[in-house]
Formats: structure tokens, C-alpha cells, sequence
């Protein structure tokens, strides 16, 4: 029995129930049962395999939460060594919200930098539950700074549900910290990979995502409101918001298909706290051939690319989508057909 199941896993956890007093009963009773466990072990994959299958935006935003779901620390003491992480802006404090420090991976220096949380009472409120204040994005920016003066990759994991909304970060400034960072990430001449491990909120993450790739985990989402504050909003009601996540079309599925992320990491059924070894190893594998295609580029193509990549996002056009418009030299579909049609847009536009 896992110790944390979410309410789409009931069936999991009554056949792992079930499996468990039928282990139980062969140890009691000296009976060998093994074909009709693992015939019950075979079940209980395909119906977790089937349930994340079809997972709905709000459960997928349930799952990026889980509280046993690897933070970015994790996944650094997993896929690098000789990790040292830095600390301070150099102007207040030390946000325990953000991490960041060199480490190896694949043999070669990074920069890592990601927000954090915690997995219990103190460690949470040490990190703020992953919402940084102005200090943290202060530090991230003179981390990256840093790295660009050595030359040193870049990578930013990211699983935070906003920047703290407090009084005191509008004391010391949070959305000036934010615009701050995005602005100068448009210039630090070195490889930037921004991926999105579990939460992606609002401008909480953008103060550490601008990136010459934009990656996502298969199960976490990336979205300018939370579902719950999207529901508020809308609907007065924060039990809508089931309703405003298919709304805010912030899986990874649909990020891929608008052009606001480069490629979707897969991860285990179950997730990726089910098998963390696996999950990290992917996301290794990831991110060094991510890294080994950007630094082919030289420093200006870095520049300009991210530059344009950005810019292209959010670009639509009226009218008809190009992609149901008619050649000249080709006679017109049925009505009927073209309303049906289900060919992708171009990458980077919406229609």
C-alpha cells in the first residue's frame, strides 16, 4: 500500500490490497500461489497503465503535485555529481525556495538551478513550499551570471506554484525581480535548458524559464494561473477547478501542440515518483543530448534563436486557420469534411 494515493488510484489500491492478502495468505498457509500473483500483478500494471493513459487536465495537475513526487534536488543528486550549491543574492537573504550551485554531469560542468519543496512541516516552511521571494530570483540571476562567465551551461528545473504573493515580496520588489531575470536571460551567451518537473506557475516560473529549450515532464504542467485561482476568478468558486484546467489547456500535451515547450519527457506509469531511477535517468539522457546540440551553436545564433523562439509565442492570425485554407489549383472540399478536420497548426501559432 502506498502511504499517499490520489482518488483517480482507488482501483490500484484495492487490487494492490488484494494482491497483498493473497501474498499473505501463501506465507501463512506454506500454499505456492505465484502464477495467480503474478497473474494479479500483471492486472494491476495494465489497469495503472490504463489509468494514465487517460488521465483529465485537472488529474494530471493532481499528479504534478504528489507529495512524493522528486523536487529538483532529487533529480541533481541523481543524474550529476559533485554538485556544490551556492547560497545568497549578495543583497538580503538565502531563498531556500530556489537551489542552484555547479555540479558534472555526463563528465561535463552545468549550472543547475530549480525552485524546491519540501516533504514535511519544517522543510516546507523553510522553503516557502516552493513559492520563492525577490532574494531567490536575485540569486538565480547571479548564479547564471556566473555561469556565463565560465561558460557553463545552464539548466533550470522548475516545479513552483507561483512566486510568493506576500507583502513582503512587493516590499522588495517581486515582479521587478522577475522582469529583471527574463530580460537578462536573453543574454547570457551559453546553452539554456528550462525544464518544467511538476508545477509551472504563473510568473513564478518564467522568473527562471526563459531557455534556448523549453522541456516538460509528461505529468507536470505549465500555466500563467492555477487551476483553483483560474476557478476563484471565473466562477467565484474554487471547486471549478476541475473545469478551468481542461480550460487553461496546460498539460503537456497541449503546451507541445501551441509550440510553448520543445519536447515532453516521459515518464513511468504511475508517474514519476512510481519509479524515480527511471524518471531521472530520462531526464539525464534529455538534457545531455539537449546540451550537446546547443553547443554546437555559436554564442550569437544562442542569442538570436531564443530570442525568436519567444517572440513567436502567442503569435495568431484572424481568418481561417492556414492549415483548412484551399490551394488555388485544388477544388474545395465538402463543408462537412473541412469542419472535421484534424491536422496540427504550425508549431509557435494559434488558431
Amino acid at each position: 500500500m502506498p502511504p499517499y494515493a490520489l482518488p483517480f488510484e482507488k482501483p490500484i489500491i484495492e487490487l494492490e490490497k488484494k494482491l497483498q492478502e493473497l501474498q499473505n495468505f501463501s506465507k501463512t498457509q506454506n500454499i505456492d500461489v505465484s502464477l495467480e500473483v503474478d497473474r494479479m500483478q500483471k492486472k494491476i500494471d495494465e489497469t495503472r497503465r490504463d489509468i494514465y493513459q487517460n488521465l483529465t487536465p485537472w488529474q494530471r495537475v493532481q499528479v504534478s503535485r504528489h507529495p512524493l513526487r522528486p523536487y529538483a534536488l532529487d533529480y541533481i543528486r541523481t543524474i550529476a555529481t559533485d554538485f556544490v550549491e551556492l547560497h545568497g543574492d549578495r543583497g538580503f537573504a538565502d531563498d531556500r525556495a530556489i537551489i542552484g550551485g555547479f555540479a558534472r554531469m555526463g563528465g561535463q560542468p552545468v549550472m543547475f538551478i530549480g525552485t524546491q519543496k519540501g516533504r514535511d512541516t519544517k522543510s516546507n516552511l523553510e522553503c516557502n513550499f516552493g513559492c520563492p521571494y525577490p532574494e531567490g530570483y536575485r540569486k538565480a540571476l547571479r548564479l547564471m551570471k556566473l555561469a556565463a562567465k565560465f561558460g557553463t551551461p545552464i539548466i533550470s528545473l522548475i516545479d513552483t506554484p507561483g512566486a510568493f504573493p506576500g507583502i513582503v515580496s512587493e516590499e522588495r520588489h517581486i515582479a521587478e525581480a522577475i522582469a529583471y531575470n527574463i530580460h537578462e536571460m536573453f543574454s547570457l551567451p551559453v546553452p539554456m535548458i528550462v525544464t518544467i518537473i511538476g508545477e509551472g506557475g504563473s510568473g513564478g516560473a518564467l522568473g527562471i524559464g526563459v531557455g534556448d529549450r523549453v522541456l516538460i515532464l509528461e505529468f507536470a504542467y505549465y500555466s500563467v494561473i492555477s487551476p483553483e485561482g483560474c476557478a476563484a476568478i471565473l466562477w467565484k468558486d474554487r471547486a471549478y477547478a476541475d473545469r478551468a484546467a481542461a480550460a487553461l489547456k496546460l498539460t503537456s500535451k497541449d503546451l507541445l501542440h501551441a509550440g510553448l515547450v520543445d519536447e515532453i519527457i516521459p515518464e513511468p506509469p504511475g508517474g514519476a515518483h512510481s519509479n524515480v531511477k527511471v524518471t531521472a535517468e530520462t531526464l539525464r539522457q534529455c538534457l545531455f543530448r539537449n546540451i550537446q546540440e546547443l553547443r554546437k551553436l555559436n554564442p550569437e545564433e544562442l542569442l538570436s534563436r531564443r530570442y525568436n523562439k519567444f517572440r513567436a509565442m502567442g503569435v495568431f492570425e484572424e481568418g481561417e486557420p492556414p492549415y483548412l485554407q484551399q490551394k488555388a489549383d485544388e477544388p474545395a472540399e465538402p463543408a462537412a469534411d473541412a469542419s472535421v478536420s484534424k491536422a496540427k497548426p504550425p508549431a509557435g501559432k494559434k488558431s
